[in-house]
């Protein structure tokens, strides 16, 4: 498909969120990631991240950890960096590209990764403040998600079943194939028992017992799926389209849907330090649970922010989408 329709595929992992986060404008795919992805390794930086002035109002779509770092990333290759547990923020000192960021990944306080549009693959050793251009999947290519199980192992994926893995760090990558079906490949996690999980658009999910070679797992659900994490209880869940929160406690062998009282598509979710859950989602979408996402109480707050990804900041939930961070309620 030509790189125009790539472009209507949402950052945020489904291609049903592109009126959302088209308001940030275009991100056409810049001089770095074209140079990388001519010669399939890193190129000088041609362009830097599109400075903005109110850093924490600049449009969201993933976030992570790096130790006592937060990391948050977005449109025009912005990355966002906080010191203070989320009270203030400031862009990372070198992110050479303006394509749209997706997804980010952090496997130690210093070691982290980012893709996005472009097939971008983004690299920092030192806990964001400065990238580097890793790798060029394609300028066609739409990465969605990235996950590293250590500093050597990662895979990531994209729009129609695209993903590579790599065993050297990120120094070369290979193509594997995920299904047969060019589903969109949407969010890759880990479950407590070292199992390798992929959430996919038409309801599927596919499970790898070692990163590479992937079985389907049928699910009741035939929307997409946005993501899905392993609950502290080992329970797994999977969520998306349509409030779609669908829970497993046997390592996914059976799946029963939880009632969400919602049909705002459900987008990312934190675990608190006392043991409860905050899923969140489009449209205002704040869903909590106190037993491992069996039953949840949902709230749409009045600001009906697209919220995409959550954190604990400050021991409470830290809320980021396409309006920049949320600070705690109190």
């Amino acid at each position: 498909m030509k790189r125009a329709a790539l472009r209507l595929l949402t950052a945020l992992c489904a291609a049903q969120l592109l009126a959302a986060s088209g308001l940030a404008g275009d991100d056409p795919i810049d001089g770095v990631a074209k140079a990388a992805t001519a010669s399939g390794s890193p190129a000088q930086p041609a362009v830097q991240a599109q400075k903005v002035r109110h850093p924490e109002h600049a449009p969201l779509l993933a976030a992570e950890r790096a130790g006592t770092r937060l990391v948050a990333a977005g449109d025009f290759g912005t990355i966002l960096l906080s010191d203070d547990d989320g009270r203030s923020w400031r862009q990372a000192r070198s992110v050479p590209t303006r394509v749209t960021l997706t997804a980010l990944d952090f496997v130690d306080e210093r070691h982290g990764w980012a893709v996005g549009h472009g097939g971008i693959v983004l690299a920092t050793d030192d806990a964001g403040e400065n990238w580097t251009v890793q790798h060029g999947a394609g300028d066609d290519v739409v990465l969605f998600s990235v996950h590293f199980d250590d500093l050597r192992h990662g895979l990531i994926v994209g729009a129609f079943g695209f993903a590579l893995r790599t065993d050297d760090g990120g120094a070369t990558w290979q193509r594997i194939t995920v299904s047969d079906d060019d589903v969109h490949l949407y969010q890759v996690f880990s479950d407590a028992r070292g199992a390798t999980w992929i959430a996919a658009e038409m309801g599927s999910v596919f499970r790898s017992d070692d990163g590479e070679r992937f079985e389907r797992v049928e699910v009741p659900y035939g929307g997409s799926l946005w993501g899905g994490m392993a609950a502290p209880d080992g329970s797994l869940l999977l969520w998306g389209m349509s409030g779609t929160l669908l829970r497993s406690v046997d390592g996914g062998q059976s799946w029963r849907r939880t009632e969400t009282d919602t049909e705002n598509p459900i987008t990312s979710a934190v675990s608190l330090p006392d043991g409860r859950l905050v899923l969140v989602g489009l449209g205002g979408a704040v869903l909590e649970s106190s037993d491992g996402g069996a039953t949840v109480r949902t709230e749409i707050r009045p600001t009906r922010h697209a919220y995409t990804a959550a954190l604990v900041a400050q021991g409470k939930p830290l809320l980021f989408g396409l309006a920049g961070v949320e600070p705690p309620q109190p």
